[in-house]
C-alpha cells in the first residue's frame, strides 16, 4: 500500500513536468521496466531513487512525499 502510494505520485508529478515512462527512465539510469513497477506499487523506490526522481523534476523530495507519510 506505501510502495502504491509513492509511485502514484512519482508518476503524476513525471506527466506534469512531461516526461514519457521511457525517457524518465533514460535520465534516471533505471530499466522502464523497474520504473513501471515502482509507478505501479510493485516496488518500494529507495531512498537514492528518491532523491534522484526530485532532482530531475526539480522538487523535493517532501514534495513527492504522499501526504500522511508528512504527519509522522
Amino acid at each position: 500500500m506505501e510502495a502504491e502510494k509513492w509511485g502514484r505520485r512519482i508518476r503524476a508529478f513525471r506527466k506534469l513536468k512531461g516526461f514519457t515512462q521511457e525517457s524518465f527512465a533514460k535520465e534516471l539510469g533505471v530499466s522502464v521496466s523497474i520504473l513501471g513497477e515502482i509507478e505501479r506499487g510493485n516496488r518500494m523506490p529507495a531512498a537514492d531513487f528518491l532523491g534522484r526522481v526530485a532532482f530531475m523534476l526539480n522538487i523535493t523530495v517532501e514534495d513527492l512525499t504522499p501526504p500522511d507519510e508528512n504527519r509522522e
